[in-house]
Protein backbone atom coordinates (compact mmCIF):
# COMPACT_ATOMS: atom_id res chain seq x y z
CA UNK A 1 0.00 0.00 0.00
CA UNK A 2 1.70 3.19 -0.86
CA UNK A 3 1.52 6.96 0.86
CA UNK A 4 0.19 8.11 -2.46
CA UNK A 5 -3.28 6.59 -1.72
CA UNK A 6 -3.70 8.71 1.10
CA UNK A 7 -2.28 12.22 -0.15
CA UNK A 8 -5.26 11.91 -3.15
CA UNK A 9 -7.98 10.88 -0.39
CA UNK A 10 -7.30 14.38 0.50
CA UNK A 11 -9.26 15.67 -1.89
CA UNK A 12 -12.83 13.46 -0.75
CA UNK A 13 -15.26 14.12 1.62
CA UNK A 14 -14.26 11.46 4.18
CA UNK A 15 -16.72 8.13 3.66
CA UNK A 16 -17.70 6.04 5.73
CA UNK A 17 -18.86 3.65 3.61
CA UNK A 18 -15.42 1.67 3.95
CA UNK A 19 -15.91 0.43 8.13
CA UNK A 20 -17.65 -1.79 9.30
CA UNK A 21 -21.56 -1.39 8.37
CA UNK A 22 -22.89 -3.89 11.55
CA UNK A 23 -25.11 -2.00 13.96
CA UNK A 24 -24.00 -1.58 17.88
CA UNK A 25 -25.62 -1.55 20.74
CA UNK A 26 -25.79 -0.91 24.42
CA UNK A 27 -22.55 -2.19 26.15
CA UNK A 28 -22.99 -4.62 28.75
CA UNK A 29 -21.15 -3.15 31.75
CA UNK A 30 -21.89 -6.38 33.89
CA UNK A 31 -19.25 -7.74 36.06
CA UNK A 32 -17.39 -10.64 34.75
CA UNK A 33 -16.16 -13.48 37.13
CA UNK A 34 -12.91 -14.64 36.17
CA UNK A 35 -9.45 -15.39 38.58
CA UNK A 36 -7.36 -12.34 38.41
CA UNK A 37 -4.02 -12.92 37.98
CA UNK A 38 -1.70 -10.75 40.61
CA UNK A 39 -1.03 -6.78 38.93
CA UNK A 40 2.50 -5.58 38.50
CA UNK A 41 3.66 -3.58 41.86
CA UNK A 42 1.58 -0.18 42.06
CA UNK A 43 -1.04 -0.63 39.33
CA UNK A 44 -3.38 -2.76 37.79
CA UNK A 45 -3.09 -4.25 34.46
CA UNK A 46 -5.15 -1.66 32.56
CA UNK A 47 -2.63 0.73 33.37
CA UNK A 48 0.34 -0.98 31.56
CA UNK A 49 0.57 0.14 27.99
CA UNK A 50 3.18 -0.82 25.77
CA UNK A 51 4.51 -1.03 22.10
CA UNK A 52 3.98 -4.15 19.95
CA UNK A 53 6.39 -5.11 17.14
CA UNK A 54 3.40 -5.05 14.81
CA UNK A 55 3.25 -0.96 15.37
CA UNK A 56 0.54 -1.38 17.56
CA UNK A 57 0.10 -0.22 21.29
CA UNK A 58 -1.78 -3.45 23.88
CA UNK A 59 -3.41 -3.05 27.03
CA UNK A 60 -2.98 -5.24 30.06
CA UNK A 61 -0.94 -8.26 30.91
CA UNK A 62 1.37 -9.11 28.04
CA UNK A 63 1.20 -12.88 29.13
CA UNK A 64 -2.90 -12.74 29.11
CA UNK A 65 -4.06 -16.12 27.99
CA UNK A 66 -6.79 -14.47 25.92
CA UNK A 67 -5.13 -11.77 23.42
CA UNK A 68 -7.56 -9.22 21.46
CA UNK A 69 -6.38 -7.15 18.26
CA UNK A 70 -8.91 -4.89 17.33
CA UNK A 71 -8.43 -2.97 13.83
CA UNK A 72 -9.25 0.72 13.95
CA UNK A 73 -9.85 3.18 11.64
CA UNK A 74 -9.95 7.40 13.42
CA UNK A 75 -12.44 8.29 10.40
CA UNK A 76 -14.86 5.44 11.33
CA UNK A 77 -18.01 6.49 12.75
CA UNK A 78 -18.52 2.54 13.97
CA UNK A 79 -15.45 2.63 15.38
CA UNK A 80 -16.05 5.43 17.76
CA UNK A 81 -19.08 3.64 18.85
CA UNK A 82 -17.30 0.72 19.78
CA UNK A 83 -14.94 2.89 21.64
CA UNK A 84 -17.57 4.71 23.42
CA UNK A 85 -19.21 1.34 24.23
CA UNK A 86 -16.60 -1.03 25.32
CA UNK A 87 -13.80 1.26 26.46
CA UNK A 88 -14.26 1.07 30.10
CA UNK A 89 -16.03 -2.39 30.09
CA UNK A 90 -13.14 -3.98 28.55
CA UNK A 91 -10.48 -1.98 30.59
CA UNK A 92 -12.12 -2.40 34.07
CA UNK A 93 -13.89 -6.26 33.82
CA UNK A 94 -11.73 -8.13 31.66
CA UNK A 95 -7.87 -6.38 31.14
CA UNK A 96 -7.88 -5.55 34.80
CA UNK A 97 -7.86 -9.43 35.77
CA UNK A 98 -5.08 -10.04 33.29
CA UNK A 99 -6.30 -12.70 31.45
CA UNK A 100 -7.45 -10.27 28.76
CA UNK A 101 -5.33 -8.07 26.88
CA UNK A 102 -6.11 -5.74 24.26
CA UNK A 103 -3.88 -4.83 21.31
CA UNK A 104 -5.25 -1.49 18.91
CA UNK A 105 -3.69 -1.20 15.58
CA UNK A 106 -3.98 1.74 13.64
CA UNK A 107 -5.84 0.65 10.26
CA UNK A 108 -6.22 3.90 8.27
CA UNK A 109 -8.15 4.69 5.26
CA UNK A 110 -7.55 8.26 3.96
CA UNK A 111 -5.17 10.85 4.43
CA UNK A 112 -7.34 12.44 7.64
CA UNK A 113 -7.37 8.77 9.14
CA UNK A 114 -3.47 9.35 9.30
CA UNK A 115 -2.87 12.87 10.71
CA UNK A 116 -5.48 11.35 13.55
CA UNK A 117 -3.36 8.62 14.15
CA UNK A 118 0.07 10.01 14.59
CA UNK A 119 -1.82 12.78 16.95
CA UNK A 120 -3.27 9.29 19.04
CA UNK A 121 0.22 8.10 18.87
CA UNK A 122 2.42 11.21 19.32
CA UNK A 123 2.26 10.54 23.21
CA UNK A 124 3.46 6.96 23.07
CA UNK A 125 2.40 4.20 25.35
CA UNK A 126 0.87 6.71 27.75
CA UNK A 127 -1.33 8.79 25.95
CA UNK A 128 -2.29 5.94 23.14
CA UNK A 129 -5.95 4.74 24.60
CA UNK A 130 -6.72 8.36 26.11
CA UNK A 131 -6.01 10.25 23.04
CA UNK A 132 -7.94 7.67 21.19
CA UNK A 133 -10.82 8.07 22.97
CA UNK A 134 -10.83 11.82 23.29
CA UNK A 135 -10.82 12.10 19.41
CA UNK A 136 -13.39 9.39 18.61
CA UNK A 137 -15.05 11.53 20.71
CA UNK A 138 -14.87 14.32 19.34
CA UNK A 139 -15.10 12.36 15.42
CA UNK A 140 -17.96 14.19 13.89
CA UNK A 141 -16.96 17.65 15.07
CA UNK A 142 -13.57 17.22 13.49
CA UNK A 143 -15.00 15.38 10.56
CA UNK A 144 -17.30 18.17 9.99
CA UNK A 145 -14.39 20.75 9.57
CA UNK A 146 -12.79 18.60 7.11
CA UNK A 147 -15.91 18.09 5.17
CA UNK A 148 -16.24 21.94 5.06
CA UNK A 149 -12.92 23.06 3.92
CA UNK A 150 -12.74 24.10 0.42
CA UNK A 151 -11.87 22.09 -2.20
CA UNK A 152 -9.09 23.74 -3.62
CA UNK A 153 -7.81 24.10 0.23
CA UNK A 154 -7.43 20.36 0.33
CA UNK A 155 -6.24 19.81 -3.32
CA UNK A 156 -3.38 22.38 -2.65
CA UNK A 157 -1.91 19.56 0.27
CA UNK A 158 -1.17 17.75 -2.37
CA UNK A 159 1.76 19.81 -3.84
CA UNK A 160 3.07 20.34 -0.27
CA UNK A 161 6.50 18.49 0.53
CA UNK A 162 5.64 15.38 2.02
CA UNK A 163 6.73 16.25 5.89
CA UNK A 164 4.18 19.36 5.51
CA UNK A 165 1.14 17.57 4.28
CA UNK A 166 -0.03 16.08 7.49
CA UNK A 167 0.85 19.16 9.44
CA UNK A 168 -1.47 21.13 7.09
CA UNK A 169 -4.15 18.48 7.54
CA UNK A 170 -4.48 18.68 11.16
CA UNK A 171 -4.69 22.16 10.94
CA UNK A 172 -7.94 21.78 8.91
CA UNK A 173 -9.40 19.76 11.50
CA UNK A 174 -8.28 21.24 14.30
CA UNK A 175 -6.14 18.80 15.80
CA UNK A 176 -3.49 20.50 17.31
CA UNK A 177 -5.25 22.81 19.65
CA UNK A 178 -6.96 19.88 20.47
CA UNK A 179 -4.03 18.00 21.78
CA UNK A 180 -2.68 20.85 23.12
CA UNK A 181 -5.53 21.01 25.54
CA UNK A 182 -4.61 17.63 26.55
CA UNK A 183 -1.40 18.11 27.17
CA UNK A 184 0.48 17.82 23.97
CA UNK A 185 2.33 21.08 23.27
CA UNK A 186 2.04 22.37 19.68
CA UNK A 187 5.16 21.66 19.12
CA UNK A 188 5.22 18.18 19.71
CA UNK A 189 2.46 17.68 17.76
CA UNK A 190 4.08 19.52 14.78
CA UNK A 191 6.86 17.32 15.32
CA UNK A 192 4.90 14.16 15.01
CA UNK A 193 2.74 15.14 12.56
CA UNK A 194 5.76 15.85 10.25
CA UNK A 195 7.43 12.49 11.12
CA UNK A 196 7.53 10.30 7.90
CA UNK A 197 9.03 7.42 9.40
CA UNK A 198 5.53 7.78 11.79
CA UNK A 199 3.52 8.09 8.28
CA UNK A 200 5.43 5.25 6.66
CA UNK A 201 4.55 3.09 9.99
CA UNK A 202 1.40 3.49 9.74
CA UNK A 203 0.68 2.81 5.93
CA UNK A 204 2.84 -0.37 6.54
CA UNK A 205 0.66 -1.45 9.40
CA UNK A 206 -2.55 -1.33 7.18
CA UNK A 207 -0.77 -3.17 4.51
CA UNK A 208 0.90 -6.04 6.66
CA UNK A 209 -3.29 -6.43 8.05
CA UNK A 210 -4.74 -6.64 4.89
CA UNK A 211 -1.95 -9.57 3.50
CA UNK A 212 -2.56 -10.81 6.86
CA UNK A 213 -6.42 -11.07 7.20
CA UNK A 214 -7.20 -11.14 3.65
CA UNK A 215 -10.90 -11.71 4.68
CA UNK A 216 -10.89 -8.41 7.23
CA UNK A 217 -14.27 -7.19 6.50
CA UNK A 218 -13.53 -3.15 7.69
CA UNK A 219 -13.16 -1.50 10.59
CA UNK A 220 -13.38 -2.14 13.50
CA UNK A 221 -12.47 -5.81 12.92
CA UNK A 222 -11.65 -8.16 15.91
CA UNK A 223 -8.82 -11.17 16.01
CA UNK A 224 -9.06 -13.07 19.32
CA UNK A 225 -6.11 -15.57 19.78
CA UNK A 226 -5.46 -15.26 16.28
CA UNK A 227 -8.60 -15.90 14.54
CA UNK A 228 -10.79 -13.17 12.79
CA UNK A 229 -14.06 -13.12 14.07
CA UNK A 230 -17.16 -12.98 11.70
CA UNK A 231 -19.88 -10.52 12.40
CA UNK A 232 -18.17 -9.05 15.16
CA UNK A 233 -17.83 -5.29 15.02
CA UNK A 234 -19.92 -4.00 18.44
CA UNK A 235 -19.54 -4.67 21.84
CA UNK A 236 -22.53 -7.06 22.76
CA UNK A 237 -20.83 -9.17 19.86
CA UNK A 238 -17.80 -9.37 21.04
CA UNK A 239 -18.20 -9.79 25.03
CA UNK A 240 -19.58 -13.22 24.72
CA UNK A 241 -16.80 -14.20 22.46
CA UNK A 242 -14.26 -13.23 25.29
CA UNK A 243 -16.40 -14.99 27.62
CA UNK A 244 -16.22 -18.22 25.82
CA UNK A 245 -12.74 -17.80 25.13
CA UNK A 246 -12.19 -17.31 28.89
CA UNK A 247 -14.03 -20.70 29.43
CA UNK A 248 -16.95 -18.89 31.01
CA UNK A 249 -21.11 -19.45 29.67
CA UNK A 250 -23.66 -16.95 30.19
Amino acid sequence: MKLSHFLASAMAVIAIAGCNSQPGDAATNAPVNVNPVAPPPGGDWSKIVTATPEGGFVMGNPNAPVKLIEFSSMTCPHCAEFDEAAATPLANNYVKTGQVSWEVRNYVRDAFDVAASLIARCNGEKGFFPMTSALFRDQKNWIAKVQAAPQQQLESLQSLPPNQQFLQMAKIAGFQQFATARGIPEAKSTQCLKDENAVNRLVQMTSDASTQFPDLPGTPSFVLNGKLLDKTAAWQQLEPQLKTALGERG
